[in-house]
């Protein structure tokens, strides 16, 4: 089966840190402000930049994940932009950079999204430093992958008048089309913090900051040339059946301290009838006593940890609810539920006590990238003997994790991790974030 859905490009760049994120919004809020209803996706296993989307155009965005999803998966998702004018995808890391072993439809590239959507990729470069040799890097790009088509450039952080000239000369002799030209504006740049973006609903003066990008996109980037070079996007194959919710009504945690959480799933959870009761152990809130299970999304506890320790009636509601129903914690909110955590300066904080993890941040070491877990036993939503596909990210380090393992646990590459997840009695947690179960 084969659905025709509105023409789409692929923001990407040759490297993280280019600028991409910043076109991508400028260009949602400009396109927007024109009467173009745009639909956003973000490839790979993002869950901060949809929230900024979601906030230039106001339209939910949702990950698109070749290791992760199986194709029917991301067909499914691909038809949430039926009734838009436009879609635009933003990539993640460098077009071509994946992991080295494919999981259910690729390596994770965006390069891997924008083949199988046959959407053009606009290759945003950051230019700095470099005048004509700049065209030599878009035509390794444009080279690279057959099936993938390169729509153009924009030139990002040019310095004046003159370099911009320059790179456009060497632009011209390969015959890459010049779609835009960014000056330095730092004040347009997007806020970055240690584990990501600063969050959509963290940024004070997130409309002002993106209506200076939308007028910056508007002023340097041709945009009816751009609009030329989206493809008609083709999602092929049958759409599979979204992730079940893992209970009829699920009380989610919510707030600055657990907001890490994949569109798809909340939307797959709604739209299959679930509840989804939102609660702020930030503000001391405990989840929902009519609740059949309680979710801890991740984010960032260690920067709360304070304020959690003392929020008393979110701590005592948690044990009680998981005296008698499940509570499923990830990343951050396995944390949480963990016995204690240390923060940053060495100082100890009481956590929920459902399990007996205990993590330090004091001396801080990167955990990151794709899981292959097989759970060992069940899990809200997911039954001993499941395959899950997710993503790690975080700094945490285990000090104590004496509760029963919850899955053996493998990287992209098959190599066991020692971030198994763990369970005790009703509570159960992962370090990992899920995106889907496995079918490859």
């Amino acid at each position: 089966m084969t659905q025709a859905l509105p023409p789409g490009l692929m923001i990407s760049a040759p490297a993280s840190g280019t600028g991409k994120t910043t076109l991508m919004l400028g260009l949602l809020r400009a396109l927007s402000q024109q009467g173009c209803t745009v639909q956003p996706f973000k490839s790979g296993p993002d869950y901060i930049d949809p929230g900024f989307h979601r906030a230039a155009c106001g339209r939910a965005s949702f990950n698109l994940d070749s290791w992760a999803m199986a194709p029917g998966m991301m067909a499914g998702l691909v038809t949430r932009a039926a009734r838009a004018d436009l879609i635009l995808a933003e990539g993640s890391m460098g077009l071509f950079d994946g992991v080295a072993r494919p999981g259910e439809a690729g390596n994770g590239a965006s390069a891997d999204i924008a083949a199988t959507m046959g959407w053009p990729v606009v290759l945003v470069i950051d230019v700095s430093g470099q005048a004509q040799s700049a065209a030599a890097t878009a035509l390794g790009f444009a080279r690279f992958r057959p099936d993938v088509t390169l729509a153009g450039v924009v030139l990002n952080r040019v310095a004046s008048p003159r370099h911009e000239a320059l790179v456009r000369v060497g632009m011209e002799a390969v015959g890459i089309p010049v779609l835009g030209a960014l000056p330095r504006q730092a004040a347009v740049e997007v806020p970055e913090r240690h584990l990501g973006l600063v969050q959509a609903e963290e940024h004070g003066a997130i409309d002002d900051l993106l209506d200076r990008a939308a007028r910056a996109i508007a002023d340097h980037v041709d945009l009816p040339r751009l609009l030329a070079a989206a493809s008609g996007t083709t999602a092929t194959g049958t759409a599979s059946t979204p992730p079940k919710p893992p209970a009829q009504r699920i009380a989610l945690a919510r707030d600055a301290a657990f907001s890490f959480v994949y569109p798809h799933l909340l939307e797959s959870w709604r739209e299959a009838g679930a509840e989804i009761l939102p609660f702020s152990p930030l503000a001391d809130q405990a989840p929902d006593a009519s609740a059949d299970l309680c979710w801890l999304p991740g984010g960032y506890p260690e920067l709360y940890a304070g304020q959690l320790a003392a929020a008393e009636r979110f701590r005592t509601g948690l044990r009680a609810f998981g005296q008698t129903r499940p509570v499923h914690g990830e990343c951050g909110g396995y944390m949480a539920m963990g016995t204690a955590l240390i923060d940053k300066d060495g100082v100890r904080h009481d956590m929920a006590g459902l399990l007996g993890l205990v993590t330090s941040y004091e001396k801080r070491r990167m955990h990151l990238g794709y899981r292959l877990a097989e759970l060992v036993t069940s899990m809200p939503g997911h039954g001993a003997g499941a395959r899950l596909r997710g993503h790690e990210f975080h700094y945490s380090t285990i000090l104590g994790q004496p509760d029963a393992p919850l899955a053996r646990v493998t990287d992209a590459t098959g190599a066991a991790v020692a971030e198994t997840g763990s369970r005790r009695g009703l509570a159960t947690g992962t370090f990992f974030h899920l995106i889907a179960e496995a079918t490859a």
